[in-house]
């Protein structure tokens, strides 16, 4: 009787010399005791996979060929909006962001009328401080007080400005050098 040759690893075979299968037989083993257990865990083989994707074959070759087609995709040109909006929120920025929209598009989230008579000063704790070029528009802004409030929060988002501080112009100072008298100075009305 001739003796056969031993197989190497890459060629097929059965049984080794010490009974353990290698090459082929091993990998065919592996795959039977996979889809039997894929059988008693309920699913049929081929079905229920992790992939995302849809569409068989054809979807597949899409996706490598480097287009995306008609529906958006994560890999499509986003707007500057967009990217700077999620860079803001991942940093933590939001509040800031939120907070320079105030003053940014002021005349947008107010409306033109106010936006011309009176100017954003500073934004601290949710207190927004209001300049008026006049005392009379300092008045008739602290009548629309509520409906300037409900503007922002809904241009900016709620809880950025949770009141505001309307002031007038700024009367001048009459106190000029080391020596005064005490009083109010001139008897008139400014703004």
């Amino acid at each position: 009787m001739a003796e056969q040759p031993e197989q190497s690893a890459g060629q097929s075979g059965g049984a080794g010399p010490d009974g353990e299968l290698r090459g082929v037989d091993l990998a065919r083993r592996a795959l039977e005791e996979a889809r039997a257990a894929a059988r008693a865990a309920g699913k049929s083989v081929g079905q229920g996979r992790a992939s995302p994707r849809k569409g068989g074959v054809r979807a597949l070759r899409r996706r490598r060929s480097g287009w995306s087609g008609a529906g958006p995709d994560d890999r499509d040109p986003q707007t500057f909006a967009a990217l700077t909006g999620a860079l803001a929120k991942s940093r933590g920025w939001s509040g800031k962001v939120a907070e320079g929209m105030v003053f940014g598009r002021w005349a947008a989230v107010v409306g033109e009328d106010i936006a011309a008579h009176a100017e954003p000063v500073t934004l601290k704790d949710g207190i927004l401080n209001i300049q008026a070029e006049s005392t009379a528009w300092a008045t008739q802004l602290r009548m629309l007080q509520s409906d300037i409030l409900a503007k922002i929060n809904r241009a900016v988002g709620h809880g950025v400005v949770t009141s505001l501080r309307i002031n007038g112009p700024a009367a001048p100072s009459w106190r000029k050098g080391d020596r005064h008298i005490k009083g109010r100075g001139p008897r008139d009305t400014y703004g």
